[in-house]
């Protein structure tokens, strides 16, 4: 069993090459695949700070491009740590990866309210386990204008928190996109101000390959909203 990549470390929750949270990931490419999905975002240590748009939309579309790349070029997760999650006999349907167009607009300003205790909870994940993870705090964001939020958290037992694990289900789950949601994974700021981007929304890791083991987002983390933003279910 392989369990998806996990918001605080490399290949930790089950979506993301490197971040998500499914066991069993490419721990070594997580690194690389957040930096390039980040990289239109400012230091976090004031805060981000909206990019010029042509360059943002430049700067997403390649990185988009150099994932389908690894994907396409990687082995399979069975030779070693730096890896495809996508099996090489499935990589001619699901590759290239399906996105929404690229939509500024899904890209929003955003509070972390700091959770008093740090609670525990259990997530149900795609193997029928459950995932340790404590909540951080939650995001309180407007968009589509409503004001909403959204739960992020870190694996329990995490003693310093590297990046936020947003794990989320919208009005598209099930439809347009993966039917067990999409993760975002999101660096943490020393200011408590954030950018919640939905068009770096990514499918974990068992949306691929159904030997990784995936967090579900929780009943908190379902939005009423339709965020045609990010990835799109895989393409069969």
């Amino acid at each position: 069993m392989r369990f998806a990549p996990q918001a605080t470390e490399p290949g930790r929750h089950g979506g993301k090459s490197g971040t998500s949270n499914c066991l069993r990931v490419s721990v070594s490419l997580w690194p690389v695949f957040t930096a390039l999905a980040l990289v239109a975002l400012t230091a976090c240590s004031s805060g981000p700070s909206a990019p010029d748009e042509s360059e943002y939309l430049e700067q997403l579309a390649a990185a988009r491009a150099n994932k389908d790349r690894l994907f396409r070029e990687l082995p399979d997760c069975t030779a070693g740590d730096e890896c495809s999650p996508v099996p090489p006999d499935k990589r001619p349907a699901l590759l290239p990866l399906r996105y929404f167009p690229i939509d500024p607009n899904y890209s929003v300003p955003a509070v972390l309210r700091l959770a008093d205790e740090r609670p525990v909870f259990e997530m149900p994940t795609s193997t029928g386990a459950l995932r340790k993870m404590q909540l951080v705090g939650v995001l309180e964001f407007t968009l589509q204008g409503e004001t909403r939020s959204l739960g992020a958290f870190m694996p329990d037992g995490t003693r310093q928190i590297t990046s936020l694990f947003v794990p989320f289900a919208d009005q598209t789950t099930g439809s347009e996109t993966y039917i067990a949601g999409r993760y975002l994974d999101i660096d943490p700021t020393t200011t408590g101000y954030y950018t919640i981007d939905f068009n770096r929304a990514y499918n974990p890791y068992c949306a691929y390959n159904a030997t990784y083991e995936c967090p579900f987002p929780p009943p908190t983390n379902r939005l009423t909203a339709a965020i045609r933003a990010g990835e799109k279910a895989p393409g069969v």
